[in-house]
């Protein structure tokens, strides 16, 4: 009898046993989602637990979170000074821009020699350039370091392909080329803004490298997963060996120097579209023009 009552008394007491270590291990657990549902939150800090009473696990656990806690603290504010820095480029740049073009177009109303009326040309077209440059790169910077957010939302692409267009037929027809925009039908999930801004490089790119008397068609194709906005031109093309080089920052192929550009609009593209989930490509042979196609992801 008294061996049965012993034995029962260790079967309760390993019982009992077992009950505190759930309750622990139960508890431990909640500390360690509580730690986690915080630091997702961004309201985790290392006062928040009580040491004390902490596992070694949630002791560790409590020491990453904490450190990785720094880290986004401290990537957020070099975020913040770069930001800080760009704006602080664009505007100490903008005054000495304006002041270059408006000098230059008070040179060009005056009596000049044939030499000083280039040389106020010159001017004038390096300080647009300038400013061209300046603003690609202060967008490209702000995109790269997530300082400028793009909006994606379900849309209707027509309209986005319309004002594109429309900004540049002008230059087309001054140019001699013919800028067609087929019918337009689908939708995808992008940034109005920045798509347009997007499209706008890709139409530049067309207009600036086909020669006069050719073409440049806007389409759109809808695939399952993406629409993609497509400009065609009959330009030179591009050789295989130049077309993974040519979305690169400051990029420009061998056969381009006679052109005005910086080589960043095809990158700003890009960049651009893989904000928004989507990416761009090109199709080109020599002498057979060239197709770029910018893919946006459908709803």
């Amino acid at each position: 009898m008294i061996g049965y009552i012993v034995a029962g008394g260790a079967l309760l007491a390993a019982l009992v046993i077992v009950a505190v270590d759930r309750q622990k291990t139960v508890r431990t657990i909640k500390h360690l989602d509580a730690m986690l549902e915080a630091a997702i939150d961004g309201r985790f800090t290392e006062e928040t637990y009580d040491e004390s009473r902490l596992s070694a696990l949630e002791n560790r656990l409590a020491r990453y979170l904490t450190a990785s806690t720094l880290s986004a603290r401290k990537v957020q504010e070099q975020k913040d000074q770069i930001s800080a820095l760009i704006s602080d480029i664009s505007h100490q740049t903008k005054t000495p821009v304006a002041n270059l073009q408006l000098y230059a177009q008070l040179l060009a109303e005056q009596s000049l020699t044939p030499q000083g009326t280039e040389c106020v040309q010159a001017i004038s077209a390096q300080a647009d350039k300038l400013q061209i440059l300046i603003e690609a790169l202060v967008k490209t910077s702000r995109l790269e370091n997530g300082i400028l957010a793009v909006h994606p939302e379900p849309s209707e692409l027509a309209p986005v392909v319309d004002r594109a267009s429309a900004q540049y037929a002008p230059r087309a027809s001054e140019k001699g080329i013919t800028l067609t925009v087929t019918p337009i039908e689908g939708n995808a999930v992008f940034d109005p803004k920045w798509t347009e801004e997007a499209l706008c490089n890709l139409l530049d790119n067309g207009v600036k490298y086909t020669p006069p008397g050719g073409v440049v068609t806007v389409a759109v194709k809808n695939y399952e997963l993406f629409s993609a906005i497509q400009v065609r031109d009959t330009g030179p093309g591009i050789p295989e060996t130049e077309q993974a080089k040519i979305f690169g920052r400051f990029y420009r192929g061998a056969g381009n120097y006679r052109e005005e550009g910086v080589g960043i609009g095809l990158y700003l593209t890009r960049k651009i579209a893989e904000k928004q989930g989507g990416y761009v490509k090109v199709e080109s042979m020599p002498g057979k023009g060239s197709t770029f196609s910018l893919f946006l992801p459908r709803p």
